[in-house]
């Protein structure tokens, strides 16, 4: 057998049989991942790219396009640092052995090997030493240095091998975190098992039977991360990520438009294809300024504070849920770990997540520019299941408070992922047969009734009853944006214009929207509002009020002042209307919402 040449249907499944190798060591890599983050997902994140160049990529009829297609699936199946990392060398890779013709030799792979480096390090921000980027650099030097003693390339991936597996050993020294947890660095150890896959297959053609993982045969409580990640209030948020598509994309131009905005970015990818990663507090700002780069494929942001209170600061054996759609200002959740899940809006083709990777301010700044108007959309039932289980994994309870049935799928998706949860963990889903603000006080109010130490039963009783005096009143500038969201029909919308109709919206006793009220003016509405409001306050007391609005500070203050001087109540908060209420109700909006007791 040649083994100082190969072909690159052969290099096709060597990639592949190092893909399957990592696979095989994903759950050992999360329990090393103490760096960047100790988040405890480099191999699920590693799996994700793995995944994708598996069950996405084919052995083409010409190498050009098969290099290209593996290229191209590892950028979309990219996640965290490590995964981004490893899909710009392997895109570099790639690319250089796309410039050679006919079968690769032992030159052409060190070669293109050496080359795919610089890649890894320009996809980096701030590279740092005792990471993958490390034995990347230090296998091709090793390779390049062997290389002289002998052209076989089996012997020389063998003994390169060795020398990759000391690298490897010594990432433990070469960053302070590593050493205090006696680990090695997760993401090289991932990039290990991949070369260890890679050359056993062109060794031995073996894909399925791999090496056992000679790191993790040791002591069972040794070379795992002490429990200990923390996060410090000066500490990025936000691990944000992004896949765009576009014409002449460059790395550089992105990471100089995102360079403010946080650390840890990662930027991989090649002129038509870019996979963005940055640890950031404004994801809505990330992803704003990336529409100017391309189109926005694929969106992912994770709540490192929250990740973390989950696993190591939980207040309270029950989780609380709730949607997007729910208006609770952010001090609150945070207050209260509530778990807010952004519901997808789907704006210019790409989807976006509701106050998350999209605010109502951005969304004010060019909604009257867009010729397709958005759309909102259910959540995804399979990411519901897993983050359900995820919350089941440390939590005994969870109480779900979703927008009204009526108004939504989002509630079916609860019921459904509901189903596919242990049963020994409780779970109710309540239909809050609310939104807005309405539903935000009740999920404001199961969040104290769960920091009193209620019980499970009484809490979920207690929001049950209280939906029922539930209500919200919502005053309406213009129809315009009810038209363009299809919420009211465009006659109506016409005839609404010609009569200067300003309708007060609320939602009734099943939960359906309606028309409360109709005025001719905004102070006629406003008036039938505030009638109403004293009225409930006469007959059972206002227990409780918020009021929430889209870009209307005015109004606010008057609403504010009115309330104020019916009940002798300050509101329990006031915030902006999330993305997905305002682009129904529009700018200029102003709403009550209130809790009778």
């Amino acid at each position: 057998m040649n083994t100082t040449t190969f072909n690159k249907e052969k290099f096709y499944h060597s990639l592949m049989a190092g893909a399957k190798s990592v696979l095989r060591h994903k759950d050992a890599l999360n329990e090393i991942n103490v760096f960047p983050v100790a988040d405890g997902d480099t191999g699920t994140n590693l799996a994700s790219l793995m995944h994708a160049i598996l069950d996405e990529s084919d052995l083409k009829n010409d190498d050009k396009n098969t290099l290209k297609d593996i290229a191209d699936r590892a950028l979309e199946g990219a996640r965290g640092n490590s995964g981004i990392i490893f899909a710009q060398y392997l895109n570099g890779l790639l690319i250089e052995l796309d410039r050679r013709e006919g079968e690769i030799d032992v030159d052409g792979l060190i070669d293109a090997i050496e080359k795919a480096v610089p890649y890894a390090y320009e996809a980096v921000s701030e590279p740092v030493e005792g990471t993958m980027i490390t034995l990347m650099r230090e296998w091709s030097e090793s390779l390049k240095s062997l290389k002289q003693k002998t052209k076989d390339l089996i012997v020389l991936l063998s003994e390169s091998f060795d020398a990759l597996r000391k690298s490897l050993l010594q990432t433990t020294e070469k960053l302070d975190v590593l050493k205090q947890n006696k680990v090695v660095d997760a993401g090289a150890k991932g990039f290990f098992h991949f070369v260890e896959g890679f050359m056993q297959y062109l060794r031995d053609g073996v894909m399925d039977e791999l090496y056992e993982d000679s790191f993790d045969a040791k002591d069972p409580e040794e070379g795992k991360p002490d429990n200990h990640e923390s996060f410090e209030e000066g500490d990025y948020r936000y691990c944000t990520e992004a896949l765009i598509t576009g014409e002449n994309l460059s790395a550089k131009a992105i990471k100089k438009t995102l360079h403010d905005l946080g650390n840890s970015m990662v930027v991989a990818g090649n002129d038509s294809k870019a996979r963005i990663h940055i640890h950031t507090n404004e994801p809505q700002e990330v992803f704003f300024r990336l529409r100017d780069h391309g189109t926005i494929e694929q969106q992912k942001v994770d709540d490192m504070k929250r990740q973390h209170e989950v696993r190591n600061a939980r207040k309270y054996d029950t989780a609380i849920v709730t949607d997007s759609i729910a208006d609770l200002p952010q001090d609150l959740i945070d207050k209260y770990q509530i778990q807010q899940i952004p519901l997808p809006i789907t704006i210019e083709g790409s989807d976006y997540y509701d106050k998350l990777t999209i605010t109502s301010e951005k969304f004010y700044e060019f909604m009257d520019e867009l010729k397709e108007y958005p759309k909102s959309a259910q959540p995804n039932l399979k990411q519901i299941q897993n983050f359900f289980s995820y919350l089941s994994t440390y939590y005994k309870n969870i109480i779900v408070i979703s927008v009204s049935s009526k108004m939504s799928g989002t509630h079916n998706v609860f019921t459904q992922a509901k189903k596919a949860l242990d049963k020994n963990v409780r779970l109710e889903v309540i239909d809050s047969k609310q939104n807005s603000g309405a539903q935000g006080l009740l999920v404001m109010r199961a969040a104290e009734l769960i920091d009193e130490g209620r019980e499970f039963n009484e809490i979920v009783d207690t929001i049950n009853t209280l939906r029922d005096k539930a209500r919200i009143l919502v005053s309406v500038k213009t129809l315009k944006y009810m038209v363009r969201g299809g919420r009211v029909s465009k006659v109506t919308g016409v005839i609404g214009k010609i009569m200067n109709l300003k309708p007060v919206i609320s939602i009734d006793e099943s939960g359906e929207g309606i028309i409360f009220a109709k005025g001719l003016s905004i102070r006629m509405s406003t008036k039938k509002i505030f009638d109403h409001l004293e009225k409930m306050h006469k007959e059972h007391g206002i227990e409780r009020y918020a009021v929430v609005h889209a870009k209307a500070p005015a109004r606010v203050s008057e609403y504010i002042e009115k309330a104020k001087s019916i009940t002798g109540m300050n509101p329990s908060y006031t915030m902006d209307i999330s993305s997905i209420v305002a682009m129904n109700a529009g700018i200029g909006t102003v709403a009550i919402a209130y809790i009778t007791k």
